[in-house]
């Protein structure tokens, strides 16, 4: 037997033992949506994660939704009223948001000329992440005689400890080297070109308290180093994320409020040159991920060498990240139970797979759950983020997953 990672607090069984999502048992969900695999992205949730930032962080550090951890449209509209921005990573993501009114901003190596103009003419914050795409964005402002406003997103010289992924303290596409900031930075005023500030991102994915004061302390001193050095007041820094959320046993989920304590207690003694700074930081996983579920239905129960198989109609083309073919080194099991026997008490020890022509797709290996046969519904929970649009939903042409939010 294998261990599950912990459901999320707030999921709960109804009178007749159905897992229920935003007041609505799982059958009633699936037949509203049309059927399943589906998702279900329970706003109440969303809406809890932002008061707990709003109460554990200072009002100077704005709360931005990072568009990548999941862009389904009734989200991001729903989104949109709790949070101060936006950050997209393509043009595509700009499309989806455009409209509703917040802030944005643009990160991302490899921005194509097109997106540079796209985003440039809609008044976004580009986040320069090399000294080659600011002088394209600059010929294309002179060339069309445009406006913009630039962000230098920066290499720093420190990672997150104990990150999921790493994005800081190395050799990286994303951003450029610290060490070379300070002349970005000048080059850009210089042009006559709005300088937005500094977006410094180092990590995700993290659990631990201790780290992320660590890190914050650290990114903060950076960007007044590097302010000083340019001889320019940053209007703004954007001091990343990496929130992380429990997916896996023994994850411990991460002390918010001392986090928000410590970086308190930093903004308050600031350096000189960042005295008029707004700071944000940028969240997507955290404030999502553990709002959504994954629901697939039981299209086959079978024996095979003394183990149990439950076959699903979903898979790792709607939840990639659930099979451990999403950056695990080591696979590990998502919370999953049996949505239509919630408050069963578990008697069997299952492996449950996708649909999908590949023993790659696995949803849940060895683990122990109440009877479930054909025609019940297994749900995968901390789907809210990194699910449908972060999997491979084109292999073996299976059909789409639905989405719904309540």
């Amino acid at each position: 037997m294998k261990a599950t990672g912990p459901i999320p607090a707030g999921f709960e069984s109804g009178e007749r033992g159905l897992l229920e999502i935003g007041e609505r048992d799982v059958d009633t969900l699936v037949t509203q949506a049309g059927g399943t695999p589906l998702f279900v992205y329970n706003s109440q949730r969303i809406a809890d994660q932002v008061r707990r930032f709003r109460a554990a962080f200072p009002a100077k550090v704005g709360l931005h939704y990072a568009v990548k951890a999941n862009p389904y449209a009734p989200l991001l509209e729903y989104v949109a009223n709790l949070v101060d921005g936006f950050d997209v990573a393509s043009a595509g993501e700009l499309g989806r948001v455009a409209h509703l009114g917040l802030p944005i901003s643009f990160a991302g190596p490899g921005k194509r000329n097109q997106e540079l103009e796209t985003a440039i003419r809609a008044g976004v914050t580009i986040n320069l992440e090399s000294e080659g795409e600011a002088e394209r964005a600059l010929l294309i402002c002179q060339r069309d005689g445009l406006t913009a406003k630039f962000a230098v997103r920066v290499n720093p010289p420190f990672g997150l400890k104990g990150s999921g992924q790493k994005m800081g303290g190395l050799a990286s596409q994303f951003g450029v080297d610290h060490d070379r900031a300070p002349a970005l930075v000048r080059r850009i005023v210089d042009a006559g070109v709005e300088w937005a500030g500094l977006h410094i991102f180092a990590g995700s994915q993290a659990l631990h308290a201790d780290a992320l004061i660590d890190l914050q302390r650290e990114t903060v001193a950076l960007a007044a180093s590097i302010a000083e050095e340019a001889g320019q007041a940053p209007p703004h820094v954007n001091l990343g994320g990496g929130f992380g959320i429990p997916y896996f046993a023994k994850d411990d989920p991460l002390d918010l409020q001392a986090v928000g304590t410590a970086l308190a207690d930093r903004l308050a003694r600031l350096p000189k040159i960042l005295a008029d700074t707004q700071f944000s930081i940028e969240l997507g996983r955290w404030l999502v991920g553990e709002a959504g579920v994954y629901l697939t239905r039981i299209v086959d129960r079978k024996e095979s060498r003394g183990k149990t198989f439950l076959v699903t109609d979903g898979g790792l083309q709607h939840q990639l990240a659930a099979s451990g073919n999403f950056g695990q080194l080591l696979r590990r099991n998502y919370p999953v139970a049996i949505a239509n026997r919630f408050n069963a008490a578990a008697e069997e020890e299952v492996t449950i797979t996708g649909c999908l022509c590949t023993p790659l797709d696995l949803l849940a290996d060895e683990v122990m759950l109440p009877r479930a046969d054909v025609g019940d519904l297994v749900s995968i929970f901390c789907a809210g983020a990194y699910g449908l649009t972060a999997s491979p939903v084109g292999f073996l042409s299976q059909p789409m997953a639905r989405e719904l939010l309540v």
